[in-house]
């Protein structure tokens, strides 16, 4: 039996094989990769790899095994089908009767567009019949703390959020829920809505980055037109751009608001909070 993480030298799942390593002997997880030399240093500690590509199926074919437990990371091919992308992985580990298929969604109180191929990757996951988990992971805070340059320097944080608040957590955080599920039993068939304990809002974000920094930084609430202008004059393609604002218009909603617990009861720790991600990127 092997722990088998798709997508695994991406932002995420570098996380859960690093926190796998330190729970499982290394030839108990494959790495599942697009390109090997991105994962030399996984093969180095004893780290199997397996070469697929979720738009050639054919490179599924037989990699997984009866008794695996597999965690799909979705894709970030947005412009690629990313439910047919999913499919490819859902089918091969229907095909060789797989334990578990852990699958990370989006929270199930998001109606943007963004949730649109998770909602859909689901269903195909749920009529396969096979033993599931879905890891209905919320917003992380690298998605902000990682583009801090812009903000420090024309002194402000501009979403197109209002009001709204985020229950955040740290990439970190969501790698150790799906490391639980990994390592743990009884998580068959169940869904878990992943979220920060503390949710925030971007005025109390900005009073944040002002405290560490010592500088002015305003939040400056735009319409979603306007975010999605700056996005794509940022150099986002449209529709990736039209994507993330509409997530702001959920925040302003309110649906990234996750107050059910079930992050930090799997982690068995408190989340990560956003003040010290803003540290933690501040030195880096």
């Amino acid at each position: 039996m092997s722990i088998v993480v798709t997508g695994a030298t991406g932002h995420l799942g570098r996380h859960v094989v690093e926190q796998l390593l330190e729970k499982v002997p290394a030839e108990e997880i494959t790495a599942v990769v697009r390109d090997e030399t991105k994962a030399a240093d996984f093969a180095a500690r004893g780290v199997k790899l397996a070469v697929a590509d979720y738009n050639t199926p054919e490179t599924f074919d037989g990699l997984f095994a009866a008794g695996d437990k597999v965690l799909l990371i979705s894709g970030n091919e947005f412009d690629k089908g990313r439910v047919q992308q999913h499919r490819v992985v859902i089918d091969a580990a229907k095909a060789a009767g797989v334990a578990l298929l852990a699958y990370t969604s989006a929270p199930g109180s998001l109606t943007a567009a963004l949730a649109d191929d998770h909602r859909a990757t689901e269903e195909v996951l749920l009529a396969s019949g096979l033993p599931y988990t879905l890891l209905r992971n919320g917003w992380y805070h690298e998605n902000y703390t990682e583009n801090l340059a812009p903000v420090l320097e024309h002194g402000a944080v501009v979403q197109a959020a209002g009001d709204g608040r985020v229950s955040s957590a740290a990439r970190a955080d969501y790698a150790a829920a799906a490391v639980a599920v990994l390592t743990g039993e009884g998580h068959e068939n169940t869904t878990y809505e992943l979220g920060g304990d503390e949710a925030w809002g971007f005025a109390g974000y900005a009073a944040e980055l002002s405290r560490q920094t010592g500088k002015e930084i305003a939040y400056n609430a735009v319409s979603v037109e306007a975010f999605a202008g700056i996005l794509t004059g940022a150099g986002l393609p449209g529709p990736l751009a039209g994507i993330l604002a509409g997530v702001d218009a959920s925040i302003e909603k309110g649906e990234l608001v996750v107050s059910s617990g079930d992050l930090s009861r799997l982690i068995g720790r408190p989340t990560t909070p956003l003040a010290e991600a803003v540290t933690a990127a501040l030195k880096g």
